[in-house]
């Protein structure tokens, strides 16, 4: 089988949430690049016309539509799933994406951040998945199972608060969630993964990534070396998407460059070195 064959995803309808941006952006570059017609939407239509624009101008072998969409309210998520079903019948691929964080130091963390940051990390994902559900279902078989890809976080993994205590707790429940469904949906063929990625560019990490100098030092804390790159996304999507990935469920990707291994020093290196 040629590496066409195990990664393409020429004919395939996919849906990014947050498409616009950062992890999203890069996500649905790649599904584009493999042939795939992506939709996209975040609470700005505006960004994810532009986006969508501008991506289409590529040449790539997909396409790319934008329109907006909101997964912070119960009727967002209602409009947002109309505006899927609107477009299309059958949906192969899924990546919720869209995502929230809070920080504060502690002592100072307000009680309001965990409310927000929860209804669009968790419930607004997981109720979007079960009003898609259908769509996913409807394009799904044994042989070629339709995919769901959750946005979790090396945080959800490793003990980092860094401040966002509500995001990290948010992120764990992504990965927990991640897992039940997949257990769930196995029979009616449909898989559900996520990944944890660790520091990539983005609106969310402009903080720590948007200056070189910044973005640099962040990378020096990296096992790896370096912050993530659109390509290391787009990979993994395109492997988790294609007919490469259609036998995993239920993984948790580790985007992190090692972070998720760290685990202190070594307990008795100054003996076995002396």
């Amino acid at each position: 089988m040629t590496p066409n064959e195990l990664f393409s995803l020429k004919g395939k309808i996919a849906f990014v949430t947050g498409g616009a941006t950062g992890i999203g952006r890069m996500a649905t570059t790649g599904l584009m690049q493999a042939g795939a017609h992506v939709l996209i939407a975040s609470r700005k239509a505006d960004a994810c016309l532009a986006v969508a624009e501008e991506l289409n101008q590529m040449n790539a072998p997909g396409s790319v539509e934008g329109f907006a969409g909101d997964v912070g309210t119960e009727e967002g998520v209602e409009a947002l799933a109309k505006a899927v079903q609107e477009r299309t019948d059958k949906l192969h691929i899924l990546m919720n994406n869209a995502g929230i964080s809070w920080g504060a130091k502690l002592g100072e963390f307000p009680f309001d951040a965990w409310a927000k940051v929860m209804n669009v990390n968790n419930a607004g994902m997981f109720s979007l998945t079960q009003s898609l559900l259908p769509l996913l279902i409807a394009s799904s078989n044994a042989d070629d199972p339709a995919r769901v890809v959750n946005v979790g976080s090396v945080m959800g993994d490793a003990p980092l608060g860094d401040g966002a205590y509500s995001y990290a707790a948010s992120k764990a429940a992504v990965h927990q969630i991640t897992r039940i469904m997949a257990k769930e949906l196995a029979s009616q063929h449909v898989t559900v993964n996520a990944l944890a990625p660790g520091p990539f560019v983005s609106r969310m990490t402009a903080f720590a990534t948007a200056d070189e100098t910044t973005r640099s030092k962040v990378g020096d804390d990296v096992p790896l070396g370096r912050v993530g790159r659109e390509e290391d996304i787009a990979g993994c999507m395109q492997f988790l998407c294609g007919r490469g990935g259609s036998y995993i469920t239920g993984a948790i990707l580790p985007v992190s460059g090692g972070i998720q291994v760290m685990s202190g020093p070594n307990l008795f290196r100054a003996a076995l070195e002396g």
